[in-house]
């Protein structure tokens, strides 16, 4: 069955529902989505993206372009870097609208697993000087919808619900 027609199924209350959940599991953008999510400062230069994600730069530009219009990532730029060379100034990461969309799908519940997966893959130097590069600030909205509390590791698996 083809998926492709455009009938009254197109604009039933669940229509938008589907349009966003097809966007956000797309596979490139879907692995955008985790790498913005597990990095420390959930903004992300291209190389950092492409390195990450182990897909094409131009396939993450694309993708981007995408996320960009449905107003979920946004361009952040640190214009004290824009003239050096061996720094980013570009960084992609969360808009508002975007983390309310990743709260409404359940998205955000998966921070600890992103960054403990970011945290322990093992990077590049040029990754790892990106990485440690300054970025601008995201939204104080944007910020606090991330934060989120380290686990405690020693309380789990000792059978408490808490």
């Amino acid at each position: 069955m083809s998926e492709s027609h455009s009938g009254p199924a197109d604009v039933g209350p669940f229509a938008e529902q589907q349009r966003l959940f097809k966007l956000l599991s797309q596979d490139t953008r879907h692995l955008i989505i985790q790498e913005l999510l597990g990095h420390p400062a959930h903004l992300m230069s291209l190389a950092e993206l492409e390195y990450m994600t182990g897909k094409s730069q131009a396939a993450i530009k694309d993708q981007l372009d995408t996320l960009i219009e449905e107003r979920i990532v946004a361009r952040y730029t640190h214009e004290p870097s824009a003239e050096k060379r061996d720094l980013p100034s570009q960084f992609y990461g969360f808009t508002e609208r975007g983390v309310e969309i990743l709260h409404d799908y359940k998205y955000l519940r998966g921070l600890p697993v992103a960054r403990a997966l970011y945290e322990n893959t093992r990077k590049t130097e040029k990754v790892e000087r990106h990485e440690s590069a300054p970025r601008p600030e995201l939204p104080t909205a944007v910020a606090e919808a991330l934060e989120f509390d380290e686990p405690n590791l020693d309380a789990v698996g000792d059978g408490s619900n808490q």
